[in-house]
């Protein structure tokens, strides 16, 4: 059932005239600071600069109620993108935000166009901006805060967990992530979370006509989320409680959206005609009760009942917070006006308006502010500067750095796999080493799959370790032997088995990264999901990233190599994404033995301020893996493994001058290598180059760290180049740049069918007999 929360009690009145006054100037410095970057602030290259006055004026109220009035210091916030000058007003009246940052809306080094954690100056809890994302980002918080803190020995000092609160536009409930995470059954157990709805029924472009807020609250409740609705204001209410008052609630809740945001715009006058309406074969007598009861109130209460919605009345709001039932989620739908207290209130297209010189000294004069002064302080001695001292304090909280936390992370396992395996096998068995061989790593490691655990070979890291969940469970196949993968699910296991959302994937592995600046606890997460849907996962992923989240995501299979799947489930343009990702360091190995040692420098890189990500492409494809000729003597090895995390290393030399270089990638090493058998016996000898990272090449070729490219490639060695991969052959295509050598890129450019492995690589032409072609032609052109 969703409860409905009626206008509160006139009590505490002198609290609720205090908070009025602060929701006044947070109204004011949001549209101020908005309104500097775009009439003021010297503009010499007439881009438009932008800002969203409306949407902040929309949620100002729900955000004042919220900030001075229910929230605690172990809450966390993830406010609506289109906010953000409402959260750096709360923050500069807040002791927390200087006035200078108030003129730097947009601007360089300022204040962003969305709320950031990692580059606007002031407190962010959650980055925003891309619809839906910071709207989910709470719930992947509960979870991580959850598992964070079973996991280390940090707690705030109130021994609390806190809420996890969204500041949701109506809007982003079209996102389909939302629902991907709302309906993912984990998170009904998760009583921290709570959305609030701005829910103003208008769009970036309109007044959005069909949006059904009882259809949306039965989606929740199914979900199993305690609903709230906030509807109406106390004057209002009032007037439902007079005679004729039931008549004219019927008339409000039965209007279309476009019609009620029409009476925003009207009028009194306007107003008393249009508001009773024609009545209705149930109620022929409505429009007479209504117009008698608008006869009892003068205009200055017909113009202001018709916009008194329960998201402007902060006693309201606070009732609505005090109702929060902390045991399942909540969602409350706080009924806003789009542009609130602003001239442009109410109007179809005031998404991106602005007002006027002459509307802005209007709103001054109606807050008691000043246009020539838009920073002046409140005056210290108000109770309006006295709620905010009070409330600056009582959200003091205890500072978090978790970077002296992150263990020591070894750069070997000291492990050489042997026989035949697939680089997505070593993942699990590296997984399984590490447990051996630095506990205190791996006890930090926390894995994630959108139920693809077992089908990307986790099954014995997940029988080691368990499976975390809120409470524990019983597995009732555990006395199955022929069971072999075991879920046992408990508060102290170590994987995450979400339902199949490549979206909550990446979300909850962006929180799980950020817990070491968040909450004080740095994690070692690993997602892992099919690599042909990196693409479906990599926005929100990239997202979590500029966030500062850092986590290692894991594509396995991948590429042609799972031949039997087809083209449907082919992979082509992942290496290229990952040579492309800001904030990350992507890789391929080709053998088991660099799974380890690029795993472990993922790893050693997360939870620290200088941190970042890692991309994992593995494959199915069988290898054998003395093809990799690991070498014995300890110093060589060393060398070896720094080759691989630097991004190629010279697997095959040459007994003499090469006349072409093979540089392959991933699963086509073994191809390259025969190649080369083939070539030499042509009398065309060739070294065989191994390319890890194609990422950290072009950072080597952009004027980063060169010592891997430089063994890999020298430059006494130069010869005609093939390159080739189990992916788009312009990943490689850059590396005909280092020595301008003349160059064949071979790859896969075209969707696969189901065949055997043989087959797909032939169908490409990164078989052993393309890449001898290949090599040929390049030989004699040279």
């Amino acid at each position: 059932m969703s409860t409905t929360m009626p206008a509160p009690a006139p009590t505490g009145a002198a609290d609720l005239e205090a908070l009025r006054a602060v929701e006044d100037r947070v109204l004011w410095l949001s549209t101020a600071i908005i309104d500097h970057a775009n009439r003021v602030r010297p503009n010499p290259g007439g881009l438009k600069v932008g800002g969203h006055q409306a949407s902040s004026a929309s949620i100002t109220s729900i955000m004042t109620a919220l900030w001075f009035g229910a929230l605690r210091p172990e809450d966390r916030v993830s406010v609506k993108p289109h906010a953000s000058p409402v959260l750096h007003a709360i923050n500069h009246l807040l002791g927390r935000l200087d006035a200078r940052y108030l003129t730097t809306l947009r601007e360089k080094g300022g204040l962003q166009s969305y709320p950031s954690r990692s580059k606007d100056p002031d407190p962010v809890d959650y980055s925003t901006g891309s619809v839906g994302i910071g709207a989910t980002a709470p719930i992947w918080g509960a979870i991580a805060r959850r598992y964070a803190h079973g996991v280390g020995a940090r707690a705030n000092s109130r021994g609390i967990l806190g809420r996890q609160f969204s500041l949701v536009g109506d809007a982003e409930l079209d996102e389909g992530a939302v629902w991907e995470a709302v309906l993912d059954p984990m998170v009904r157990e998760l009583g921290e979370v709570c959305w609030v709805v701005d829910f103003n029924r208008q769009s970036l472009d309109r007044v959005v006509p069909d949006i059904s807020v009882t259809r949306l609250h039965g989606l929740f409740e199914a979900a199993g989320w305690q609903v709230v609705t906030v509807k109406y204001g106390r004057l209002l209410e009032d007037l439902y409680a007079r005679d004729g008052g039931s008549a004219l609630r019927r008339r409000i809740d039965g209007m279309t959206n476009p019609e009620y945001q029409r009476l925003l715009r009207c009028t009194p006058a306007q107003l008393r005609e249009r508001v009773p309406g024609e009545g209705s074969s149930e109620h022929p007598d409505d429009p007479g009760k209504i117009s008698s009861l608008l006869e009892t109130i003068d205009d200055d209460a017909v113009h202001a009942a018709i916009r008194n919605l329960g998201g402007h009345d902060l006693g309201a709001l606070l009732d609505a917070f005090d109702a929060i039932d902390d045991t399942r989620p909540t969602v409350i739908f706080a009924y806003t006006v789009k542009g609130y207290g602003l001239a442009s209130q109410g109007h179809p297209q005031n998404h991106s308006s602005l007002l006027s010189e002459t509307q802005m000294r209007e709103l001054a004069e109606h807050v008691g502010a000043d246009l020539d002064d838009p920073w002046r302080p409140l005056p210290p001695d108000s109770d309006a500067a006295r709620l905010c001292a009070e409330t600056a304090a009582r959200l003091e909280r205890d500072p978090t750095n978790g970077a002296e936390s992150a263990p020591v992370v070894p750069s070997d396992a000291g492990r050489t796999p042997s026989g035949t395996g697939t680089t997505q096998q070593a993942l699990g068995r590296a997984l399984l080493d590490l447990t051996r061989e630095a506990p205190d790593v791996a006890a930090r490691v926390v894995t994630v799959a959108p139920d693809v655990a077992s089908s990307t070979n986790l099954g014995g890291w997940l029988n080691k370790v368990g499976t975390w969940s809120v409470r524990e469970r019983r597995d009732w196949f555990d006395d199955d032997a022929e069971t072999i993968l075991h879920w046992r699910e408990r508060p102290s296991g170590r994987h995450i088995e979400l339902g199949i959302a490549e979206t909550n994937l990446v979300g909850l592995l962006g929180e799980l990264g950020a817990t070491w600046s968040r909450w004080g606890e740095p994690l070692l997460p690993i997602g892992v999901l099919y690599d042909p849907f990196v693409a479906r996962a990599l926005e929100p992923w990239a997202f979590g990233m500029y966030a500062g989240g850092q986590s290692i995501l894991v594509g396995t299979p991948s590429g042609v190599s799972l031949a039997p799947e087809g083209g449907a489930h082919q992979s082509i343009t992942t290496p290229s994404i990952g040579l492309e990702q800001p904030g990350c360091v992507a890789f391929e190995p080709a053998f088991a033995v660099e799974v380890t040692w690029c795993l472990l420098d993922g790893l050693g890189r997360l939870g620290r301020p200088d941190g970042s990500s890692t991309y994992l492409r593995l494959s199915t494809a069988p290898v054998d893996q003395s093809l990799a000729a690991v070498p014995t003597d300890p110093a060589a090895r060393a060398r070896r493994r720094r080759g691989v995390v630097g991004g190629a290393y010279l697997l095959r030399r040459a007994s003499t001058t090469p006349r072409v270089t093979l540089a392959a990638m991933g699963a086509t090493v073994p191809a390259a290598l025969a190649a080369a058998d083939r070539l030499d016996a042509l009398g065309v000898p060739a070294d065989v180059v191994v390319v890890t990272s194609p990422d950290r090449l072009f950072r080597a070729v952009q004027g980063g760290d060169r010592w891997a490219l430089d063994t890999a490639f020298p430059a006494d060695r130069a010869a005609p180049l093939v390159t080739v991969l189990d992916g788009h052959p312009h990943t490689l295509a850059f590396l005909a740049g280092v020595h301008r050598v003349h160059a064949r890129h071979l790859g896969v450019t075209t969707f696969g069918q189901s065949s055997d492995l043989a087959s797909a690589y032939a169908l490409h032409g990164i078989d052993a007999d393309g890449i001898v072609a290949a090599a040929l032609d390049g030989a004699e052109s040279a």
